[in-house]
């Protein structure tokens, strides 16, 4: 049997219209799931934008004000794709509410704001899911499981990079993205976020960090109208920006393995050059996304001058059976989400978490906060998670 599902969009920007097009796909891939979702609502408040979404998805009723999904009866499971800031109120109302969340990372602008919206999922009863896309990828999830299975020994060292672009013109306008209030903390919120939940997906937790971190473009133009995604804006009044374009991080690992992990947002040259490299006392998992589908496994005896095989995934790894029917056929970064909409039903179908959830969120908030106290002191800064 079947059942149908309310749903909401809160925040029309790209990554509102992502979770969008992953309710209308997910169906197609899963076709045993026992939840259809239906769109019932979009609320954004810029001018006719919620309305055109209307009008190209089928949204049963558009809205200006976030509020009144909140209170409306139809509406079961909500998508929050708002800025940053907005995270926690959203959030923290929809769970009281009753209505499951699929949340953006970094769910707020700190671990404290991550906690309260984990910590309201919990005392509702609902099932939240987190934003955290790249651990969808089928070649992560089984590079994760070649990690647990000792192939490559004791893990001793991982490097993760997340290089981009989308920064990195002096006419990108100044947008919400770039103030402390509404954007929190730069490319650790946008990037790191991502870097530190991989971390501990695939090593385990972190326990302590040392952080550098930079701005490189200090200034931009306000924009004169309403903006989506990483919009230009020239001839405005300039402002400064207020949050990180760089970091760079020393990581340690409760198991003992160490780590490196380096997020730019302002790197010319480089679109979405994001990946891994986990290394073992007897081999080594390497993972770049721009090569979604493709892991570099080195494995074996020999130890000196052991060789690196490329391996393409296929069925037998994570999701990727539901998209395509053999190895070295690709999947695309908006079939990542549709996995994430997919764990986020079958979550709500169950009543049991799939996929990523608010604690992973609290955990990587709380990496990205102790970030921001080393990057300021100059020390080494412990982990905490709930302190």
């Amino acid at each position: 049997m079947v059942d149908t599902l309310g749903v909401a969009v809160i925040g029309f920007g790209w990554m509102g219209r992502v979770h969008t097009q992953a309710y209308a796909r997910v169906r197609h891939h899963y076709p045993r799931l026992s939840l259809v979702p239906e769109l019932v609502a979009v609320a954004e408040e810029v001018p006719g934008r919620a309305e055109e979404a209307a009008a190209q998805f089928g949204f049963a009723s558009t809205t200006r004000d976030w509020r009144e999904v909140v209170a409306d009866p139809r509406i079961e499971a909500v998508s929050i794709t708002a800025p940053n800031f907005l995270h926690r109120e959203i959030g923290v109302a929809m769970a009281e509410a009753g209505k499951h969340i699929w949340i953006e990372k970094p769910v707020g602008l700190t671990a404290e704001d991550a906690g309260a919206v984990a910590d309201a999922v919990t005392k509702a009863g609902v099932q939240g899911t987190v934003g955290f896309n790249y651990r969808n990828a089928p070649a992560v999830e089984a590079a994760r499981e070649l990690i647990a299975s000792g192939e490559i020994g004791t893990v001793t060292h991982v490097r993760i990079r997340l290089f981009s672009d989308y920064a990195a013109h002096p006419e990108g306008a100044l947008t919400w993205r770039y103030e402390r209030e509404r954007g929190g903390s730069g490319v650790l919120g946008d990037l790191a976020s991502h870097g530190t939940d991989l971390a501990r997906h695939l090593l385990g937790d972190i326990t302590s960090l040392t952080a550098d971190t930079a701005i490189f473009l200090p200034e931009r133009a306000r924009p004169t109208g309403a903006t989506a995604g990483h919009s230009r804006a020239s001839g405005g009044e300039l402002g400064p920006v207020e949050n990180e374009d760089y970091v760079s991080c020393l990581l340690r690992f409760a198991s003992g393995a160490r780590g490196v992990l380096e997020a730019c947002r302002v790197s010319v040259g480089e679109q979405n050059n994001y990946g891994f490299e986990v290394h073992g006392t007897k081999g080594a998992v390497f993972w770049d996304f721009r090569r979604m589908n493709e892991l570099g496994i080195s494995r074996g005896t020999t130890y000196q001058d052991q060789s690196v095989t490329t391996v393409y995934v296929g069925p037998g790894h994570g999701e990727f059976g539901a998209f395509q029917p053999g190895a070295a056929n690709s999947m695309g970064y908006d079939d990542l989400k549709v996995i994430e909409a997919y764990r986020f039903l079958r979550s709500v179908a169950e009543g049991t978490p799939h996929g990523a959830t608010l604690t992973d969120a609290v955990h990587s908030a709380a990496a990205l906060d102790a970030m921001a106290r080393s990057a300021s002191s100059g020390a080494w800064a412990e982990v905490a998670v709930g302190a």
